[in-house]
């Protein structure tokens, strides 16, 4: 089949003011996708599906697509005046030294630092916490377009051997390289085809991993095969990995993961179907012919062994408690009939747990902020650790021999800053603050409740620059996620500083979908209530409108993977709402997403359109790519993707764009942007700094709003 889908630009348009009117904007001509007679059935009903041939993401005429979509798009961009001013100030803001939380592994603390505009973090190491520091590995040295990244660093117990996992392009696929933590030689060969895997050392004999075998071709229907979980002796070829699980090929979606407890005897092994619910199976390995015992063997709840005191195992988990417990159990007989509550459900769900010092230090989410508790492990209340404030608090993790551990605190305005917390006296001390260029005291942060379509309470944090107007004129950005029970909490980005401090408000709810609540929270957000989700975040836009915090014509709806699903639903939905939309990396068709990669682990939250007709019709309301309508006038969108992206595949983006092109009617522009060497995120910083010029300008513009700093009013 010849595609017939090359276009002529014509004369685009060089954009040279804000001031101009919506009519004058869209003299663009999008390239002419070409369409194919391309039919499914579902339960009898016939669904067209035109754009087919763009799930080839290998072919030939794909690329061409993309090409094409491409000049359009960054020609409109580029020709944006104030584009380079935006970009230039995310440098600025951006230009500022960060370092993580060191961790304690053999002689030596580790921790990552980058000078501020550095594509990749850098590994740094010490003997002491007051002697000199020592680059480590260098992630920037690893390719010379700098689109190779450091995606994991294991360690053995003693800290003399250590594992890395190395990233390309953007790709879920890691490859595993270990080395002498000494003397940094590498030993053995590499491995390859890891994907969603940790590294778990055994001794200094070798290590625990899992992985696929690697798809072919394009990621259609390339369900990765199936999991195994390998133990790979050191010095040894991948080939001779001993397999310790093997999902099998009658359980193609069945995923696996290993990993030891601290004192090294026990081998916990989850399984799961889904990103929901795990079984969970321990085996003893001081007994050279223990088996794995089953403790759970259904996929309905979430379980995680987080330590263990001899036999007895200290297990998280949400079974007969939406909002999570933590328990204990003899190992000989782990089953949840024998499981007996060292900490109880509380109101508040867990949202973290880690160990240190034989210490439990457990994370509840409080309205979407933190609190943290430390617990003896035999689960005793010792005290709420004080925090600095209202915000995000992560870390308190290590060895049982330790008496101090680090912990970082955030919020929106608040840079992530470095604590050291002593165990016994529950006393912490700042440890490093970042310096970034500009005054946290100029902003305001606020958490409001407002109330969805169907009466539920929704939490939603505000953030602004002190002094502005509620008139309705300012430009807002309302982000969101809202799905696989992850919880949105306050985190500072200085890129997000810019849009701040140019007199635009950011607002982030809490969405059903989410782990704020727990469990119920997010249950209510999944399947047949998935409808919930987009209403959320419908009234949220509509709160910030009727408290004149913004206006239609100046509001930006964004959201990325799930998020972008969001998005993509909400505009389709009611294109009304916002003038700019950001569908970034998004799940756009829900009929077939769950035949690429890893798509049918997302089964729990979307359901899927095989399971029934009632599931189908659900779905095929709300898919944004069988949403769009003829003849509508959307929102001003730029979708967003990136050729590498192995976990939601560009497929979903770029079908979503060309029917979005077909349909579309109105002056507002309606483009894609792929990035290369990239994948479900920018693959380094300066590709993350380039989207959020590219986004930050095309939303100011398309409001009508020319920000202070394109005036050298900054």
């Amino acid at each position: 089949m010849k595609y017939n889908y090359y276009f002529i630009l014509g004369s685009v348009l060089l954009l040279a003011s804000c001031s101009q009117k919506a009519e004058e904007k869209s003299s663009l001509v999008y390239p002419v996708t070409h369409k194919v007679d391309t039919v499914d059935v579902y339960f009898g009903t016939e669904v067209p599906d035109p754009y087919r041939w763009l799930e080839n993401d290998t072919a030939k005429a794909t690329a061409d697509w993309v090409t094409a979509q491409n000049e359009v798009t960054f020609g409109y961009l580029n020709s944006i005046t104030f584009r380079d001013a935006v970009r230039k100030r995310l440098d600025e803001l951006q230009n500022y030294e960060r370092i993580s939380a060191p961790v304690k592994r053999g002689d030596y603390y580790y921790f990552s630092k980058n000078s501020g505009l550095q594509n990749h973090n850098v590994q740094y190491r010490k003997r002491g916490e007051d002697s000199e520091e020592e680059v480590f590995l260098d992630p920037n040295t690893f390719s010379e377009d700098g689109t190779t990244s450091l995606a994991g660093m294991f360690f053995s117990q003693d800290g003399s051997l250590l594992t890395i996992l190395i990233q390309e392009g953007g790709s879920d696929w890691r490859k595993a390289v270990t080395m002498n933590a000494e003397d940094k030689t590498i030993i053995g060969d590499t491995l390859y085809d890891l994907k969603f895997t940790g590294i778990s050392w055994k001794g200094n004999e070798g290590f625990y991993y899992s992985r696929y075998d690697n798809p072919k071709g394009n990621q259609l229907f390339s369900r990765v095969n199936y999991n195994k979980v390998c133990f790979h002796k050191l010095n040894t070829p991948q080939s001779s990995d001993k397999i310790i699980y093997d999902g099998g090929l009658q359980n193609p979606q069945r995923r696996a993961g290993a990993y030891l407890t601290e004192d090294e005897r026990y081998l916990v092994l989850t399984t799961s179907v889904s990103t929901t619910g795990n079984e969970l199976y321990i085996r003893d390995l001081a007994d050279p012919k223990g088996t794995f015992i089953p403790a759970v063997t259904n996929f309905e709840n979430n379980h995680s062994v987080i330590d263990n005191d001899g036999t007895r195992l200290i297990i998280r988990t949400n079974l007969n408690a939406p909002n999570g417990r933590i328990v204990e159990v003899d190992v000989k007989n782990p089953a949840p009939e024998n499981w007996k509550d060292i900490i109880s459900e509380a109101e508040e769900p867990i949202q973290s747990v880690s160990t240190a010092g034989h210490k439990l230090f457990v994370g509840y989410l409080k309205d979407a902020k933190s609190q943290i508790k430390q617990y003896s492990n035999k689960g005793n209340l010792e005290r709420e650790i004080e925090l600095p404030g209202i915000g995000s608090a992560g870390g308190f993790g290590g060895k049982w021999e330790d008496t101090d551990v680090y912990y970082t605190f955030t919020s929106f305005t608040y840079p992530p800053t470095i604590f050291k917390y002593n165990i016994s006296s529950g006393k912490s001390t700042e440890y490093r603050r970042p310096q970034v260029g500009f005054n946290p005291e100029d902003y305001e942060t606020k958490q409001i409740f407002y109330t969805s379509k169907d009466g539920t309470r929704i939490p939603m944090f505000i953030v602004y620059k002190k002094g502005i107007e509620r008139n309705g004129k300012n430009p807002a950005w309302l982000y969101a996620y809202g799905g696989f029970n992850i919880s949105q909490t306050p985190s500072f980005s200085a890129s997000r500083i810019v849009w701040l401090e140019n007199g635009g408000v950011y607002a982030l709810p809490n969405l059903r979908g989410g782990g704020e609540y727990g469990k119920k929270w997010h249950d209510a957000g999944t399947k047949m209530n998935k409808q919930n989700v987009f209403d959320d975040f419908i009234a949220a836009g509509e709160y910030l409108i009727a408290e004149k915090y913004t206006s239609s014509e100046k509001l930006a709806i964004a959201g990325g993977s799930n998020g972008g699903l969001l998005v993509g639903a909400t505009m389709t939905q009611r294109p009304d709402l916002a003038k700019v939309a950001f569908p970034a990396v998004g799940v756009m068709d829900m009929l077939r997403y769950h035949k690429f990669t890893v798509g049918a682990a997302w089964a729990y939250d979307y359901g899927m359109a095989d399971d029934s007709k009632e599931m189908f019709e659900y779905l095929r309301n709300y898919s944004p790519v069988h949403a769009l309508k003829p003849g509508v006038a959307y929102p001003a969108t730029l979708v967003t993707t990136a050729d590498h992206d192995d976990r939601v595949v560009p497929a979903h983006s770029f079908k979503f764009a060309a029917t979005l092109q077909e349909n579309h009617s109105g002056n507002n522009p309606v483009l894609i942007r792929v990035d290369v060497k990239s994948g479900h995120g920018s693959s380094n910083l300066s590709k993350a700094l380039d989207a959020t010029a590219d986004q930050y300008s095309f939303a100011w513009y398309n409001m009508g709003v020319v920000p202070p700093l394109a005036k050298g009013d900054m």
